[in-house]
């Protein structure tokens, strides 16, 4: 506990006065120093690092909700980005006045000199210059990523899968998020490249709407084309039961918006799972699809997800296929207590529509709130697979994680990756 305190200190320490170092540098960008200057200047700026220095430790160490931990850590490393960018500026310029400061000075002329720009200034300026293009550049790829539909393509060792199921193939889409959409032709586009890929089975794991399930009227025409040969499946997310809109007449009006959105599944032609599970049968086989309402650890939320009725009746089935929306659950309940699950189906985090994601590396901020945020994961025989999401909430669009539609291939077998050479 004191090393921790210690770390903390001395992260905390250091990234304050980095900054202030930095602060130097940016009051040399300007002339006007008597504004940028102005000691109340220099309380708001240190305040404003203080604010999202501590907000952003906070975040990575204590229990704060999901979306004041989200907001505090990204803002801390876009404005990371800004001053990584602009730090070779600065170091640059004082290395060039401590050489200036060694040297002897030359003599006056007594010929007038040109207005030139200040050395100290020319380049502080240009380093706040270049500190903008990667900020610019997140600009126009939040907008651009928004529809950006990648199809992810995943092998699913499942050593228990009856042979009948070897090679089926499941689709995953989810964190729709109907309310952000601005762009009915880009969302209609992912559908076709979803159907585009023949799925056998397609599972939705949940945030269908942002606050009401009248967000989603508007789509609902193009989300009802999603169809697979045995079926779609699905689950409600932690946006959908409409705890996020705080302007509910009564509770009869919330439960009804929640009625409504069941129907609209129902509708859609999705198979809505509310703790309960199905039995896909192919032939004379059959394995488990189980759907599991919100239950997420970090989450303020009531906890909706019951696993118990959710499991009952699958007891003698060799292969369980989980939906739960948010991933902490899988660490919290079914990794401890549900050994019988063998993979579990996600989303919820979005990979907070920032960060890197290529084939052998994956970094987002979304990483210090939730364990497990994209992609697969094994514990044991136990898997787990976190979609980033198809649509987006907070800021318009997505900056290095874009939206995912996933393909599954089962497969009958050990991992090879797994196995012991």
């Amino acid at each position: 506990m004191q090393s921790q305190l210690f770390t903390i200190i001395l992260l905390g320490a250091g990234l304050f006065i980095f900054d202030q170092y930095l602060f130097h540098g940016f009051i040399a960008a300007f002339k006007n120093k008597r504004i940028v200057g102005h000691k109340f200047f220099r309380i708001g700026y240190t305040l404003l690092s203080l604010t999202i220095i501590i907000g952003t430790i906070c975040s990575i160490y204590l229990n704060l909700p999901v979306g004041v931990r989200a907001a505090f850590l990204m803002v801390f490393f876009v404005l990371m980005i800004v001053k990584v960018t602009f730090l070779p500026f600065v170091v640059i310029d004082d290395i060039r006045r401590f050489v200036a400061t060694r040297k002897p000075k030359p003599q006056p002329e007594s010929k007038s000199v040109p207005n030139t720009m200040p050395r100290s200034e020319f380049l502080m300026k240009a380093g706040l210059a270049t500190g903008v293009v990667p900020l610019a550049g997140i600009g126009v790829g939040i907008f651009a990523g928004a529809y950006d539909y990648h199809i992810v393509k995943q092998n699913l060792y499942l050593p228990n899968l009856p042979k009948a199921f070897d090679g089926m193939t499941i689709g995953q889409i989810s964190d729709i998020h109907s309310g952000s959409f601005y762009n009915k032709k880009a969302v209609l586009g992912g559908v076709e490249m979803l159907l585009g890929q023949k799925p056998d089975l397609v599972f939705f794991t949940g945030d269908l709407v942002n606050e009401r399930t009248d967000e989603v009227y508007g789509y609902q025409d193009i989300f009802k084309k999603v169809k697979a040969p045995l079926g779609v499946f699905s689950i409600l997310g932690n946006h959908d039961y409409g705890d996020y809109y705080k302007q509910w007449p009564s509770l009869t009006d919330k439960k009804k918006n929640l009625d409504d959105l069941i129907v609209t599944h129902k509708n859609m032609g999705w198979n809505l799972l509310l703790n309960e599970n199905r039995r896909l049968k192919i032939g004379n086989e059959e394995i488990g699809i189980l759907g599991c309402q919100n239950w997420g650890e970090l989450t303020r939320f009531p906890k909706y997800g019951k696993m118990e009725p959710t499991i009952k009746g699958t007891e003698e089935l060799p292969v369980r296929l989980l939906l739960s929306h948010d991933p902490s659950h899988w660490r919290a309940q079914i990794l401890p207590h549900y050994p019988q699950i063998d993979m579990m189906f996600s989303g919820h985090t979005h990979g907070m529509q920032f960060g890197v994601r290529a084939e052998h590396f994956q970094w987002s901020p979304v990483e210090y709130v939730y364990k497990e945020w994209a992609g697969l994961y094994r514990e044991g025989q136990q898997q787990l697979y976190v979609n980033v999401g198809y649509g987006f909430l907070g800021f318009p669009g997505r900056v290095g994680i874009l939206p995912e539609i996933t393909i599954f291939t089962l497969r009958s077998a050990q991992d090879p990756s797994q196995q012991k050479v």
